[in-house]
């Protein structure tokens, strides 16, 4: 499913929102008509507009129009169109949403395309992964986000911090340090459990693990459960809810009042919090969530969309061969400027160097993951039996108990129950 953190993240990013149902070409030539939809606040006018009058003067026999979706009610009608017959050439979708399409049997088998053409050896794990069905590439990584920590540079010079944590060991001493005199050292809410996931990751545990097809929740394997204790630490050294997500209230608003020293967010969301306190305006920095080791950093979720092609789609190889322009180096590297996304290798992420939080994201998206790539994954979500779980733990309940009931609850949403 599209995370809320990818949804939120582009429409911090993009400049104009691109509203309306579609962008049209104007160029007027063309003996063929792709079609692509693409996501509300994905990219920019600006960007579609260079790269449409780019690829058209390429390819004049080719006239690109490019049809604006809303994320709301997409899986139903992703699902329609793969089944119809007359499904848009190109299909812009969430990168966790692509093994329930592929269920659909409605897909493009993309394989050769990505290893011949695009490089895919050197996709980033958290987007390559998800479009990867049973080793059969189905959808190509276009663009990714992730969450960095940001943080309130006077709060931590105040604190005598001259340097940003790189370790776990480091972080917790300096979210302990910068947890007095009525300031928080991180506002972390007890249900954010994107950021638990990468915890679980890094002490080599599975939100759920599959084989043979058949999946089962894993968070009370002693890999997860420790992923737990160690989000536990980090959360007491504040005052976020034990009992709320990070949008109730928005994280945003609780740091713009300028006594906390961090929350773990996406870069884009410093925007909202300097609109909401100015005078924070060029204090905030921004580092990657730090790993057990200094050797590289934490890891964490990818969100991001994939391109896929419908099999039905009347120019399907004209279609494939606009996403390995939308997926090769030089728009990779476009889109990346324009609107501050990691781009699909990290050795493209050079070019988004010189921005603070742009460059930690980049850091780190080298680590990223995805949610479990099973076709069912959307009903864990829609339910999500992982937030009661965490904040059962943070209120004092028996960890390995909780995790039992939670896991068992995520196998039962896994196989259909």
């Amino acid at each position: 499913m599209k995370n809320r953190v990818l949804a939120g993240a582009v429409a911090l990013v993009s400049s104009v929102a691109l509203g309306g149902c579609g962008y049209f070409s104007d160029s007027g030539g063309g003996d063929r008509t792709v079609t692509v939809w693409l996501m509300k606040d994905s990219v920019s006018p600006g960007f579609l507009e260079r790269f449409t009058a780019s690829y058209e003067k390429d390819n004049p026999s080719i006239e690109l129009d490019f049809e604006i979706q809303e994320w709301s009610g997409i899986g139903p009608k992703v699902i329609a169109a793969l089944e119809g017959d007359d499904a848009p050439d190109v299909i812009e979708v969430g990168n966790t949403q692509v093994a329930q399409y592929a269920e659909s049997g409605g897909l493009r088998d993309l394989t050769l395309e990505s290893m011949r053409d695009l490089g895919s050896e050197d996709w980033l794990p958290g987007l390559a992964q998800p479009g990867s069905i049973n080793g059969v590439q189905f959808g190509i990584p276009w663009y990714a986000a992730n969450r960095v920590v940001i943080y309130n540079k006077d709060l931590f010079e105040q604190a005598g911090i001259d340097s940003v944590p790189k370790t776990r060991a480091e972080w917790t001493a300096a979210s302990e340090k910068l947890n007095t005199q009525g300031n928080q050292g991180i506002y972390l809410a007890g249900q954010n459990w994107y950021v638990l996931a990468g915890f679980i990751w890094d002490e080599g545990g599975e939100l759920a693990e599959g084989s043979g097809g058949e999946w089962r929740g894993a968070l009370d394997s002693p890999q997860a459960l420790a992923g737990m204790d160690f989000y536990k630490e980090l959360q007491a050294l504040g005052d976020g809810p034990q009992d709320a997500d990070e949008e109730q209230p928005p994280q945003t608003d609780v740091f713009a009042r300028g006594d906390v020293a961090q929350i773990i967010s996406v870069p884009g969301a410093a925007a909202l919090i300097e609109q909401k306190n100015p005078e924070l305006k060029g204090k905030l920095g921004y580092f990657p969530i730090p790993g057990k080791t200094s050797k590289e950093p934490g890891s964490v979720f990818t969100g991001g969309s994939d391109l896929i092609v419908p099999k039905n789609a009347d120019q399907r190889s004209a279609g494939i061969d606009v996403v390995k322009a939308l997926a090769g180096e030089t728009w990779q590297k476009e889109l990346a400027t324009t609107m501050s996304y990691v781009p699909n290798k990290p050795a493209l992420a050079r070019v988004i160097g010189g921005e603070e939080g742009a460059a930690a994201q980049a850091a780190g998206a080298t680590r990223g993951r995805a949610t479990p790539n099973s076709p069912q994954w959307a009903r864990v979500e829609a339910e999500n039996p992982i937030k009661p779980y965490m904040t059962a733990v943070l209120q004092g309940g028996d960890p390995a108990r909780e995790a039992r009931a939670a896991s068992e609850r995520i196998t039962v949403l896994l196989t259909g129950g």
